[in-house]
């Protein structure tokens, strides 16, 4: 697991390095939770284009979970979506950020949920949002019969402003944390401290390094031990 970076040409030279290491583990997949360039970068075609380069370089399967910097914090927002779906779903369609699978006995879902406080203030949020908790839900009902359930976005919802974008979704971790408590882990990026706590009674958050730092974090799990985490640097 590894996000926010690369937030510069240099970042980008050592991120083909732990590429590089990264391609020398035996890993089943590999996931970038966003924000794949500063705002100013990652709002063009360019930067995404050079990023998608480096990541066909990953040879394990490789999930990217799009990030503010990509497109709710671009000028237009919407518009930077679509491209970003273009460039990195393997069949573009809408909400194809969206995916969910089942490792080791743990079902594991993405989310399109943006930092900047997931972008409240734009008229696309509650559409958006009435998507994503009814893919969660989804996710939630199929790891009833699993280990426990992986969720993985780019935002840190625990940043709470006036208006808080991320209310409904805190209240639903809280729930099924609550119901199955050590067997929901939440894995994000966006505050680029590398964090592994309990925000909630019974949620694991994980937070993987970020800019200026270019590392990742390996992870092992098991039905039976759970989610465990060697934060490499």
């Amino acid at each position: 697991m590894l996000g926010d970076t690369p937030y510069s040409a240099a970042e980008a030279e050592r991120l083909d390095r732990l590429i590089d290491d990264i391609n020398a583990q035996p890993l089943a997949f590999v996931v970038h939770l966003g924000d794949i360039g500063a705002s100013a970068q990652a709002c063009s075609d360019e930067w995404l284009i050079e990023r998608k380069k480096q990541f066909d370089r990953i040879r394990h399967r490789f999930v990217l979970v799009p990030g503010d910097n990509e497109w709710s914090d671009c000028k237009q927002p919407l518009e930077r979506l679509v491209r970003w779906r273009a460039l990195f779903c393997v069949k573009p369609a809408r909400y194809c950020e969206h995916r969910r699978w089942e490792a080791e006995g743990w079902v594991f879902v993405t989310l399109n949920v943006p930092g900047s406080n997931n972008n409240v203030r734009h008229s696309e949020h509650a559409g958006r949002m009435r998507v994503v908790m009814a893919w969660l839900d989804e996710a939630a009902k199929e790891a009833e019969a699993h280990a426990g359930l992986v969720v993985l976005m780019q935002a840190n919802p625990f940043i709470t402003l006036p208006r808080d974008g991320f209310g409904e979704l805190r209240n639903t971790l809280a729930r099924l944390a609550e119901k199955r408590p050590g067997r929901v882990v939440l894995i994000h990026g966006d505050t680029h401290v590398y964090r592994d706590d309990e925000p909630l009674p019974g949620l694991r958050r994980i937070e993987v390094w970020g800019s200026p730092i270019v590392s990742w974090i390996r992870m092992s799990i098991s039905p039976q031990g759970g989610v465990r985490v060697n934060a490499v640097r």
